[in-house]
């Protein structure tokens, strides 16, 4: 990170120092450009008055060496030159400034010469009898000026570069070290971050470890509880079946032992059932497919399915369901149902009942599952979605359940993006309440 930080600074004040060298060097030799072209224009309005007052030749054999002076007629002939013989000369009426000056009145231009050592600026004006007097003088290139700059310019793009990364390093270690500590110390207060900037990231940051290690706190946990769970049955199993097998159990008694083999077989399977069911809906590439669904049909489905269990328990199941519809998984549904009621008459009492209700509010699908159990304790309520968490363990494993039903229902309202509401009061029943968005809202 550092490094890619240095790396930024020191292109960009590579850029800047570019950009501003070459921004300065147009600027300058505009500027100088400008300033020769005035003072071309003032050397011709001297001559020119010059001329009219005095002796033409004696004033031009006068001129300074260092300004060329050219008089051209009006047909472009040059009739004096004071560098070259104005007989060997072309017409000068093709020339920019010269024909500007007869056009305009004045005229400029600019010529590089064959090296890039020098240009050539010239200024013309026209007189009044018609012909151009143009004045020139060769100056340096802008080429030239920028070469002669450059050692002045790379001495002082290494120094600012040098002074950059050192400035860079110094930010870079103060923009870092709340990181460094943060990764040092993750849980520690004087972690947090020094810019308030830095201060959504290290909340973000944090938080992503709190929910890892909590992750990890429930694997631990649920590995445990899924040890002690399977132990259980198959212990069970085990142990029934060494006694058919070294004949200690005959007859009616051997039945028996059969028979408990068989419930702890049959109850390790729902457990290994409903620990498959939430690993594959913990798996971040879990689908689910969405139809348009009426959970009044699918809960009337479920309580035809539970009412032999219902009255073995002699528990009484109603319905009260009205057409609606939700966008959900049709087999994550009937689980989410499912283990709600089978939920319900497993806790409740001797004679209760559970009454299953649907019914549309507003643009939300209400699916309300009441009984009149044993309900759940204050402090148990939070809990009870959590895996293998019994508010009566006893209960639970005399009526054959695996702790998991609830977390399942959690998992499938969680994927459908409904919300879970539970009333309840010891000695009772239990309210729960699943709220679904309702379908084409």
């Amino acid at each position: 990170m550092k490094r890619r930080i240095l790396a930024y600074f020191v292109r960009i004040m590579a850029a800047a120092i570019a950009a501003t060298t070459i921004l300065m060097t147009l600027l300058t030799y505009s500027m100088f450009e400008k300033r020769i072209i005035e003072d071309l224009s003032v050397d011709a309005r001297v001559l020119e008055a010059l001329l009219k007052a005095g002796d033409v030749q004696s004033i031009l054999n006068e001129l300074d060496d260092a300004l060329r002076v050219t008089i051209v007629d009006r047909q472009g002939v040059v009739t004096y030159d004071n560098r070259v013989d104005a007989a060997g000369m072309d017409n000068h009426l093709d020339r920019p400034e010269i024909a500007e000056a007869m056009k305009n009145g004045e005229g400029r231009d600019v010529r590089d010469s064959r090296t890039v050592d020098s240009s050539t600026f010239y200024y013309a004006m026209r007189l009044e009898s018609g012909g151009v007097l143009r004045v020139a003088k060769e100056a340096a290139s802008i080429w030239s000026i920028y070469m002669r700059a450059l050692p002045l310019i790379l001495l002082m793009t290494v120094l600012m570069i040098a002074l950059n990364v050192a400035v860079s390093h110094v930010l870079t270690d103060r923009l870092v070290e709340p990181i460094r500590r943060l990764a040092d110390d993750m849980d520690g207060v004087h972690s947090a971050a020094s810019y308030p900037e830095l201060q959504p990231f290290v909340r973000t940051i944090r938080s992503q470890h709190e929910e890892i290690l909590r992750n990890a706190n429930m694997r631990v946990e649920f590995t445990a509880n899924v040890s002690h769970e399977l132990k259980t049955p198959l212990t069970s199993i085990s142990g029934y079946a060494e006694l058919i097998e070294s004949g200690m159990a005959a007859g009616e008694q051997a039945r028996h032992f059969a028979g408990q083999i068989n419930k702890s077989a049959s109850r390790l399977l729902t457990l290994i059932n409903d620990i498959i069911r939430l690993s594959q809906m913990d798996s971040p590439d879990a689908e689910i497919e969405c139809e348009i669904v009426e959970p009044g049909q699918i809960a009337e489905t479920v309580i035809e399915q539970l009412r032999m269990s219902a009255e073995k328990m002699n528990v009484t199941l109603k319905a009260d369901v009205r057409p609606c519809m939700i966008s959900a998984d049709r087999r994550m549904m009937e689980e989410l149902i499912y283990n709600l009621c089978d939920n319900a008459i497993r806790y409740n009492v001797r004679g209760g009942s559970v009454r299953v209700e649907v019914r549309p509010v507003k643009d939300k699908v209400l699916l309300i599952v009441q009984d009149t159990g044993i309900g759940i304790s204050k402090e148990n309520q939070e809990r009870v979605f959590e895996r293998f968490y019994r508010v009566d363990k006893s209960r639970s494993k005399a009526t054959g359940g695996t702790g998991l039903g609830l977390a399942i229902v959690k998992h499938i309202a969680a994927k459908h993006g409904a919300q879970i509401a539970l009333q309840s009061e010891p000695g009772s029943g239990t309210t729960i309440t699943v709220s679904f968005d309702r379908a084409g809202r």
